[in-house]
């Protein structure tokens, strides 16, 4: 991100390979067409390439903070628009697991992501209150204040859920944050 921050194209570059597909993915599961998604993409990493400075490694992994501020975009968008979010098939594989949905039409799609793919096992693997406000937070692109409502918890509750998420996520993935 230090390289993106100092405007080197080849880092521009190197940063859309490595989180374009997973922004994409994001993006065209939120957005109601595929045109939409496609501009906030764009939109997305012209803002990643305005704030790579605001990027510190200490306090989020690089996918993290890209995932975040995907999240952020996309729900800001979508408010804006005053778009419905699309959550019915996410309910839908929620109540039958994380296997079948991967196996699902919108799975298929991208099933042949291995990286996705490995992520949504790790995510498998956590409690079910965690699992369920990560995958409609990240997947299904709702807010927190959505979640809360629609689950009949507590905002601070989900809060923590998804923060001791992401923690577990970060410590299965082992992954090393480049800059």
């Amino acid at each position: 991100m230090q390289r993106v921050a100092t405007n080197q194209e080849a880092a521009v570059s190197e940063l859309y390979d490595r989180f374009g597909s997973l922004v994409f993915r994001m993006a065209y599961q939120s957005m109601p067409t595929r045109s939409e998604a496609e501009d906030g993409v764009q939109e997305i990493f012209v803002r990643l390439w305005r704030t790579a400075d605001r990027y510190d490694p200490r306090k989020a992994a690089l996918v993290t903070w890209v995932m975040l501020l995907t999240r952020r975009h996309l729900v800001d968008k979508l408010r804006r628009k005053r778009a419905r979010i699309k959550t019915a098939m996410l309910d839908d594989s929620l109540a039958s697991g994380i296997g079948a949905w991967i196996e699902s039409d919108a799975g298929k799609r991208m099933e042949h992501d291995e990286h996705f793919k490995t992520l949504i096992q790790k995510v498998d693997t956590l409690p079910e209150l965690q699992k369920t406000v990560v995958m409609r937070a990240y997947l299904g692109g709702q807010t927190l204040r959505q979640i809360s409502e629609e689950l009949d918890t507590p905002l601070g509750t989900i809060k923590s859920a998804l923060s001791r998420a992401l923690v577990r996520l970060r410590e299965r993935t082992g992954e090393e944050v480049k800059s």
